[in-house]
């Protein structure tokens, strides 16, 4: 039964680490999405290269954090979360 249960733990954070890694996929559309229209900018008006290019990456950077985010979570369900949990459940039984 125990081990039922500490497989099920293990599955469970599994499967939320996939679902966090998920969160990666926004970052990616949207500084795509920032830099084609930025290079669009450009193209329309030259000589605001340089305001235009500082705005996207600070929004680039700001954008990249979600993803960033996901990985931390990732990271703590993968290797810091089994241990915590399995260790609430024999506290729990035994």
């Amino acid at each position: 039964m125990v081990e039922l249960a500490i497989g099920i733990i293990l599955g469970c954070c599994a499967l939320g680490a996939g679902m966090a890694m998920i969160a990666g996929i926004g970052p990616g559309i949207g500084e795509g999405n920032a830099v084609a229209k930025a290079c669009e900018a450009i193209g329309r008006q030259p000589e605001s290269q340089g305001n235009v290019t500082t705005t996207m990456i600070m929004g680039c950077a700001i954008a990249e954090t979600t993803g960033l985010y996901a990985l931390v979570i990732a990271i703590l369900l993968i290797f810091v979360a089994p241990t915590r949990l399995v260790g609430i459940l024999m506290n729990y039984i035994g």
